[in-house]
């Protein structure tokens, strides 16, 4: 089934700054104010007319035949004991299309700022701030559950419902400055919420364009990272794209073919005989990284032997490994490592010469934590391999 063609008045805030010059040239208005409608939704999160002070009032009046409205509103906001916050994500004019979670994820008092990257300011609530000190990481969605099946990660429980168009995507990052703290804004981006955002690869690249636009949330594109489950020919595609200019993140979670098939049944389709050739073709730019998300499953996937064994794969790819110890699932069979066998894994990665972190976990008060969104009363589904449809597909969020 073709992708349906965009439609600007359909998905205002997944409009390219391009497409509103010639939508406002049909309507015979001039290209700045078609920046100036822009600016007001990606840098001041304003998408009613009626609410843009400097647009004329004819052209107003036009813009409320548009479905001219942030896509996305609260349901829920919990914050956790550290700060971070996770926010249930509705659908404001469709109700029935389900719903996703984002994450607000504030620095621990001892994280390292990472500030080797000053080429973009922070995205605050307003434009034009300086940067703050306090700079938080969030966590966004690209799908309404998720087709994939990892056996440790609650988004899939439901399976997929649905594509999230591009704006729905980016209005996440819009609706959280709104829940920003004072002093904070926004630092990183990080698609690794619910769903697999290569599988969504058209929104998802409409997307990344946006959050990087000089006109719009200008977020560094070092400082957007798509996390997949290795989904290859997307991955080669991300690359060609964005020139390796978006930072990559894989969910790796075991050192070979058979228990990686076992965890993820998307290794049954791309194996890692395909996988680590294709993360070594990543064009990266110099002294970029390719983060390798690996979660440690007690018993399983967490013992010397696989420390060492996942040092000699991902030998010759320049890579930060971060170490997820598994957070609780209600029905997963799996549980939390030892603690000693954690630090015994990082320390063999470490003794190969990769940079291993251990992720400290945060928001799991909430279900905030890594692998803990989850689909608001959810039924499992049972499958033996992911059930989805080609990238590039389907209904894309239109249903």
């Amino acid at each position: 089934m073709p992708q349906p063609t965009f439609r600007l008045q359909d998905d205002p805030v997944g409009g390219l700054p391009e497409e509103w010059d010639a939508a406002f040239a049909e309507i015979g208005e001039r290209p700045f104010r078609a920046r100036q409608v822009f600016r007001w939704i990606h840098t001041r999160s304003v998408a009613d007319p009626a609410h843009m002070t400097d647009i004329a009032k004819t052209l107003r009046e036009k813009l409320s035949t548009w479905q001219m409205a942030m896509p996305v509103e609260i349901a829920h906001a919990h914050r956790a004991a550290d700060d971070t916050r996770k926010i249930l994500v509705r659908f404001a004019r469709r109700p029935e299309a389900g719903t996703v979670e984002t994450v607000l994820i504030p620095p621990m008092p001892d994280e390292d700022d990472d500030d080797d990257d000053d080429e973009a300011p922070p995205v605050g609530p307003k434009s034009g701030l300086r940067a703050p000190a306090r700079r938080v990481t969030q966590c966004i969605s690209s799908q309404v559950g998720c087709a994939m099946g990892c056996v440790f990660c609650a988004s899939g429980v439901a399976g997929l419902k649905r594509h999230l168009t591009a704006g729905e995507i980016v209005a996440q990052v819009l609706l959280g400055r709104t829940q920003l703290d004072p002093g904070e804004a926004i630092r990183n981006v990080v698609l690794m919420g619910m769903g697999e955002p290569l599988h969504n690869y058209d929104n998802v690249a409409r997307a990344l364009r946006l959050l990087t636009h000089h006109d719009g949330l200008d977020l560094s594109t070092r400082r957007v990272t798509v996390s997949t489950s290795g989904l290859v020919p997307e991955i080669e595609r991300l690359g060609r794209d964005f020139k390796g200019e978006i930072s990559l993140a894989i969910s790796l979670h075991a050192p070979n073919d058979t228990l990686r098939s076992q965890l993820m049944p998307i290794n049954r389709k791309y194996p890692l005989s395909e996988l680590i050739p294709a993360l070594r073709r990543y064009p990266l730019a110099r002294r970029r990284r390719i983060t390798v998300e690996y979660t440690l499953l007690k018993g399983v996937n967490d013992q010397r032997e696989h420390a060492r064994a996942l040092a000699r794969l991902l030998a010759g790819i320049p890579t930060k490994l971060n170490l997820i110890p598994m957070n609780p699932i209600e029905g997963a069979p799996y549980e939390k490592p030892e603690h000693q066998d954690v630090l015994d894994f990082q320390g063999i990665l470490r003794a190969a010469g990769y940079s291993v972190f251990i992720r400290k976990t945060r928001g799991d008060d909430i279900d905030a934590a890594c692998g803990q969104l989850a689909l608001q009363g959810a039924r499992a589904v049972k499958r033996s391999l992911p059930v989805f449809e080609a990238p590039g597909s389907g209904d894309h969020g239109r249903a």
